[in-house]
């Protein structure tokens, strides 16, 4: 494969194949599993379809990924890729909007969080200062761990991964047994054609996949990074796959749809169906284990985006600086005070309402990294002066051609008013560059550039 030079090579540190398999998994089996099955049940079983589509357009951005990660060997992730492909700009617009997906998305996890822990114990979920509570403190103690070193995080990640799948495999695989195939007819209950329903609910599913590009993020602390983040970021979205697309087969064919759809709690429905109180139990202690991993995940790549960048003059300098536990504790701080932020802005609307708000703004954020990385390999050839040609070329444009589709496929069908609102967010980064670009000028003026970081 033609390579392009990087901009700085990292050693590798502390984050195997199982760490990275598990932070992608963990990042994106999260709450949304144990949400998702109400929804599109409304459907009815053409909802399978949707994951199903959902899954190759993942698969396809996984394989796109793994890619350019053996092109781009530093930290970054998205940004390092876009940056690498279309220049500095765009590489800052899309660790913006990379890094407001990020924080968004912890806030919607710590509010998710906070209504399992409520359903547990009904003292809290009684309460909306003991819910805000549980999600605050959730947010800044895994906060704390990233600070503390990336492979206490991985640890973390590995334990919570496991955990959080040992219901959702008992739901996926013993739930066959107690599926009624009357409740797979009719085939689709929208009175829609099958193709409307299908786009619709792959939209639905989009969030699901959201962190499949985890292991790319943190380069510089994967040992054999360029084997082993492809591995993961493949065998996790395969893993994700068959974990939703069992586990929405089982729900639906247990519970009817009407009444599946109606349920603020869909699979603690269905274990209540299979297994009694105590399945809805284990399923709720399940959808805790599930959030706090996801949310420890999405915490270490909310302090290795703005890390990469900063190292590259792209976000503010302090942004760049290592802790004494070499973590970049400044990135990490920020991210969750703007999630605390967030959370308690919302929390007004209550558990769901803020859950919907939040995680609207965390899908449409993520959606146009994903589009411009889809394309960012032909770039970086581009750029090198030396394109391809032949299968080879046909390949690189193919996988490119179909991850854009799909990603504005995607941010289509998020809605007009969530793009219009990622869009606005994504507007406001803007004059953080220009500040960032005056502040560069008036530092060149007066002395000559230094190295803002040491490398590793």
């Amino acid at each position: 494969m033609l390579e392009a030079a990087p901009i700085r090579v990292e050693e590798a540190g502390s984050l195997g194949l199982v760490a990275c398999t598990a932070l992608v998994i963990g990042n994106m089996i999260g709450s949304g599993i144990f949400l998702l099955p109400a929804p599109l049940a409304a459907f009815g079983p053409v909802s399978l379809l949707g994951w199903m589509v959902t899954t190759l357009g993942a698969l396809v951005l996984a394989v796109i990924f793994g890619r350019l990660s053996r092109i781009v060997t530093k930290t970054g992730g998205p940004y390092a890729y876009s940056e690498a492909g279309f220049g500095e700009f765009a590489g800052f617009i899309i660790a913006w909007g990379y890094w407001i997906a990020l924080w968004t998305g912890n806030a919607g996890v710590a509010v998710a969080l906070a209504g399992y822990v409520g359903f547990l114990f009904p003292g809290i979920g009684a309460s909306s200062n003991a819910s805000l509570a549980v999600a605050l403190i959730s947010i800044w103690l895994l906060t704390l761990v990233n600070i503390r070193g990336v492979a206490e995080a991985g640890c973390v990640q590995v334990v919570t991964t496991v955990l959080k799948l040992v219901p959702l495999a008992l739901i996926g695989t013993l739930g066959f047994f107690w599926i009624e195939v009357a409740n797979f007819t009719p085939f689709n209950t929208t009175g829609q054609s099958n193709l409307s329903a299908i786009s619709a609910t792959a939209a639905l599913t989009l969030w699901a996949y959201l962190g499949l590009e985890s292991a790319t993020v943190p380069y510089g602390d994967v040992i054999d990074p360029e084997r082993t983040i492809p591995r993961a970021t493949i065998l996790g979205v395969l893993v994700a796959a068959a974990v939703y697309i069992s586990v929405t087969a089982v729900s639906i064919g247990v519970v009817p749809s009407a009444e599946l759809a109606a349920s603020p709690a869909p699979l603690a429905l269905v274990a209540g169906v299979m297994w009694g109180a105590v399945g809805g139990v284990l399923v709720a202690v399940g959808a805790v284990i599930s959030t706090f991993g996801t949310l420890n995940g999405f915490t270490l790549l909310a302090g290795q985006v703005p890390y990469g960048a900063a190292l590259d003059r792209v976000f503010p300098e302090r942004f760049g600086h290592l802790s004494r536990f070499g973590t970049p504790a400044n990135a990490l701080v920020l991210s969750g005070l703007l999630a605390s932020i967030l959370v308690a802005m919302n929390f007004a609307d209550g558990l769901v309402g803020a859950f919907n708000a939040i995680i609207l703004l965390a899908v449409v954020s993520s959606l146009l990294p994903y589009a411009i990385c889809a394309l960012a390999e032909l770039m970086i050839v581009a750029r090198t002066g030396k394109c391809l040609a032949g299968p080879q070329m046909f390949k690189v444009a193919g996988l490119g051609a179909l991850g854009f589709l799909y990603a504005l496929w995607a941010i289509y069908g998020a809605g007009a008013e969530t793009v219009f609102l990622g869009f606005l967010l994504i507007l406001s980064g803007i004059p953080v560059h220009v500040a960032i670009k005056w502040r560069d000028c008036a530092r060149e003026t007066a002395d000559p550039v230094k190295p803002l970081h040491k490398e590793k």
